[in-house]
Formats: C-alpha cells, sequence, structure tokens
C-alpha cells in the first residue's frame, strides 16, 4: 500500500482492535482474521490523502480516532467539504463495491489513526464470507439513512437550526439545563458540515445567542437546552438512530 509521506505505518489491526469498530463489531474471529491480514492501522498527519476524487482503486477506510473529511472539487477548481467523519466512521465503501470512481476526496483533518483494507482483497472476502457482506450491505443501508436524514436536514430546518441542533449532539448530557462542550473542528469545516456559508453560520450563532448559547472561541455553553431542543425542531430519536 502506499500512503503520503506523512503518515507512519505501524502495523496490521488485531482482532480487538477491528471488534472495537462499528462496522466489525459482530463478526466471528475468523472473519476478523482473515480481515486482518489485508489491513494496515496506520497513524496519519493531518493534511495526509487517502484517495482523490475520481479515484477507482482505493482503500476501505474505517476511522478509529481523529477526523477525516470529504471534499469535492467542482469545474471550476472551487472545493467545498461534504462531510467530516468522526470514529467510528468509514469511507470509500462505495467506490470499493461498485468500482466506480469515488465521488468525493478523502482528507486527514487531524493526526488520526486509521484501518485501511484493501479494496480488491475486501472484494473477495465478500464473496467467501456471508456474515462480512451482510454487515457491509447494513454499512450501505445505515450511509443512506444518514443521507437521507440529511437532506431532509437541509430542507426542513433554517441554518440557525441546524446549527442548535449539531451543538445539542455535541452536549455530553442533553437531558440536563445546560451544557459546555468544545466545536470540534474550526468554523470553515463547520459550516460545509452545515450546508452553510461563513457569513451565514457566524448569522446563525448571533440568532442562537438569544436563545442562550455563548460562543469564547472553539468553547460553547448552552445555558437553556430545552429551550434550543424546541427551536431547533428535535426529531424523534427513533428517527434518528
Amino acid at each position: 500500500m502506499e500512503h503520503s509521506t506523512n503518515t507512519m505505518v505501524t502495523k496490521r489491526p488485531d482482532l480487538a482492535q477491528l471488534r472495537d469498530t462499528a462496522i466489525l463489531a459482530g463478526l466471528q474471529d475468523h472473519v476478523l482474521e482473515r480481515i486482518s491480514a489485508v489491513s494496515e492501522l496506520l497513524v496519519m498527519e493531518a493534511g495526509s490523502r487517502l484517495h482523490n476524487q475520481g479515484d477507482r482503486t482505493i482503500h476501505f477506510c474505517i476511522l478509529v480516532s481523529g477526523q477525516v473529511s470529504l471534499f469535492r472539487t467542482a469545474p471550476d477548481g472551487s472545493v467545498t467539504v461534504v462531510e467530516v467523519l468522526h470514529p467510528s466512521g468509514h469511507v470509500g465503501l462505495q467506490t470499493v463495491l461498485t468500482q466506480l470512481p469515488a465521488l468525493t476526496g478523502a482528507e486527514i483533518v487531524a493526526t488520526s489513526r486509521v484501518i485501511l483494507i484493501d479494496g480488491q482483497e475486501l472484494r473477495t472476502l465478500l464473496a467467501a464470507e456471508p456474515s462480512l457482506a451482510s454487515a457491509m450491505l447494513r454499512a450501505e443501508a445505515m450511509d443512506l439513512r444518514a443521507l437521507v436524514l440529511q437532506v431532509c436536514d437541509l430542507k426542513l430546518r433554517t441554518t440557525a437550526q441546524r446549527l442548535g441542533h449539531y451543538l445539542l449532539e455535541l452536549a455530553p448530557d442533553q437531558t440536563g439545563q445546560t451544557a459546555t462542550l468544545r466545536l470540534p473542528f474550526d468554523k470553515r469545516l463547520l459550516a460545509a458540515r452545515l450546508g452553510c456559508r461563513q457569513e451565514n453560520l457566524s448569522r446563525a450563532f448571533a440568532t442562537l445567542r438569544e436563545l442562550g448559547v455563548e460562543t469564547r472561541g472553539a468553547r460553547v455553553t448552552l445555558h437553556d437546552i430545552p429551550r434550543l431542543r424546541d427551536y431547533s425542531v428535535v426529531f424523534d430519536a427513533q428517527e434518528t438512530v
């Protein structure tokens, strides 16, 4: 496997490390052993590229720690961040399964540990291990579900409501009256994550100040969680699982 110069190859993931990932958690040892044999556990620095938009031969990547941004470049050269992944998110499954060009590039945002599974070897394993095929099918179904919820979010909520909902998701305890949290990345990436421009994000924060949202750099305090929940039109928990 080839990686950028900002990458340090460590070792093959062991069974416990594979089982700790959401997508592989339910697989038996013999399946995990086969996956380990075609995988690498790496530490990658910010700026390292996992793959480029349009690539066909890529690895299936599971994020163990850190952050990965998915971005797309328009014909005029402008770049937009489509999503920012957190552990234990994954990227590349659609391209590995379909062997069609990757719709987005993927880049490390902060120092991260990733499990990279060889795409061709993964396709071979899927044909031989039904339980692995079922796990990948469920992962694709959950990805589609998340995409539909994201589209609904864009259609049904204002930018300020989307921001309020996102801040509530970051709160360590959503059942209390108040909470303090830190934004996991800079506001440029946050704006992209919410599907808006940075100036719209600034206006959204200004709107939420009236609802008890206080910001000091990356530190955010929610002074009235129930009021913020009502404003943000939070879906029923069963709808967003």
